[in-house]
């Protein structure tokens, strides 16, 4: 499978994404425990008593961003698996997979460290374009065969 050019690029910048996911998921463990912001009982029991089972604005906006990449991550690599079967230019689904990562990346420090708008959402859209054009040629590809 990975003499295939397009389906190994995808493995690549699919890698880096999950990758990302889960170092979003250590920092949200981080910004908990420096804040002592624990979402149930049995945490904040172990971490100092049930008064820090609560919520902090700073643990929500971590959430938020990994919430926002289950949202746009698992459809693309949904899209990306099946945009490289298609047979795609490399080049072109290589600049297709890197868009989308980059700005899944800028996406996600934009919402950790409260980049000024529209910076979030410019990478949002900007990583959306990909997903678009694959989910497009998915469909064409689709129809032409049905």
């Amino acid at each position: 499978m990975m003499e295939n050019e397009v389906f190994a690029s995808f493995t690549f910048y699919s890698t880096i994404l999950i990758i990302k996911m889960y170092v979003l998921a250590i920092i949200t463990g981080q910004v908990r425990l420096r804040k002592k912001a624990f979402a149930n009982p049995e945490d904040a029991l172990r971490n100092g008593g049930l008064q820090y089972c609560r919520e902090d604005p700073d643990v929500e906006r971590c959430r938020r961003a990994h919430h926002n990449d289950m949202e746009n991550i698992f459809p693309f690599l949904f899209l990306g698996a099946i945009y490289s079967l298609l047979d795609p230019n490399p080049i072109v689904a290589r600049i297709h997979f890197l868009i989308f990562c980059v700005g899944r990346i800028v996406h996600t420090v934009a919402y950790l460290l409260q980049l000024k708008a529209p910076t979030r959402s410019v990478a949002y859209s900007v990583a959306q374009l990909p997903c678009f054009s694959m989910a497009l040629q998915i469909l064409f590809a689709a129809i032409t065969h049905w």
